[in-house]
């Protein structure tokens, strides 16, 4: 198993190295390879119970904001947002304050960044027509600033 790990990881350095070399390239690029690979390792071990670590990967993953974050990686991040906020306020799960103010910081971020971004792509009406998403209600930065509000709430502020 050590081997294993070991192995991934030395995968993970090649694909930041080419991310890093890609960027370099083309400052203007967005690039998700080596952000997919952190984003399925955090949402596995919140899957299996282990949140602080696995938010915190997530968190990770998306950084730099400016070039991460899309409608696809937020759809995959708040759903362990959301996962987490639920076993929380069922008393399942304990967070330490580090790691509220982990998340906090993290949304105030995303609020940021994701004003222009989209949290859901356009949805179909039952007669087959795209209906319209309003851009100021379903945008990345309204679901960070919900998100934020609950976890504040969650922490008993």
């Amino acid at each position: 198993m050590i081997s294993q790990n070991e192995s991934a990881e030395e995968l993970m350095r090649t694909i930041e190295k080419e991310e890093d070399q890609l960027m370099f390239n083309e400052p203007d690029k967005k690039c998700y390879h080596l952000c997919i690979v952190n984003l399925v390792i955090g949402t596995l071990y919140c899957s299996k119970g282990n949140y602080e670590f696995g938010v915190s990967r997530i968190i990770k993953s998306l950084e730099p904001l400016d070039r991460r974050l899309g409608t696809d990686t937020w759809f995959h991040a708040k759903r362990c947002f959301v996962a987490l906020a639920e076993v929380v306020a069922k008393h399942i799960v304990s967070l330490k304050d580090t790691s509220y103010y982990e998340i906090i910081t993290f949304l105030e971020k995303a609020d940021e960044h994701g004003k222009s971004v989209p949290s859901r792509l356009e949805t179909l009406e039952e007669d087959g027509m795209v209906k319209p998403l309003d851009p100021k209600v379903h945008c990345v930065s309204r679901e960070a600033r919900d998100l934020k509000r609950v976890f504040l709430r969650l922490m008993g502020q």
